[in-house]
């Protein structure tokens, strides 16, 4: 891959900005994804299926198992599917993935990120992703 900065986890800088912020509405995250050509189960051997997976396959497994935990916390995907080049944006800059997932609010996204299953299956995840962004999105109107 590359030797730029790669991103997986909330930052605590990060996080408390989100949820220290006001307003408590829906809020729709965006999600770029870079696979691993190989899944890497080092923090999780128990979890790594027989014989290895590929990132992409481990990310697969890792939707499968969380989806009922999100749709039981009042999210939803409202969008997933294979990324391409930016149309506008660095060239060199490219995503194997990207989703839109709403969550009822901040509350209800901590609650589910909160929950003991959805964190082990996070590791399906962690094991899954090279690289990725998340940014928060608020619906609202067009600035002035």
């Amino acid at each position: 891959m590359t030797d730029a900065p790669t991103y997986l986890d909330v930052s605590p800088q990060s996080g408390a900005r989100f949820f220290g912020t006001p307003g408590d509405g829906p809020v729709v995250m965006l999600n770029l994804l870079r696979f691993r050509d190989r899944a890497d189960y080092a923090h999780a051997p128990d979890l790594e299926p027989q014989g290895g997976t590929s990132g992409a396959e481990a990310y697969v497994r890792y939707m499968r198992e969380l989806e009922p935990l999100l749709a039981a916390s009042g999210g939803e995907v409202l969008f997933a599917g294979k990324a391409d080049a930016f149309l506008i944006g660095p060239e060199d800059e490219n995503w194997d993935f990207a989703m839109l997932v709403k969550q009822a609010s901040k509350a209800s996204f901590l609650a589910f990120a909160a929950n003991p299953e959805a964190q082990r299956i996070t590791r399906h995840r962690t094991a899954a992703v090279y690289d990725s962004r998340l940014l928060p999105l608020w619906p609202g109107t067009m600035p002035a």
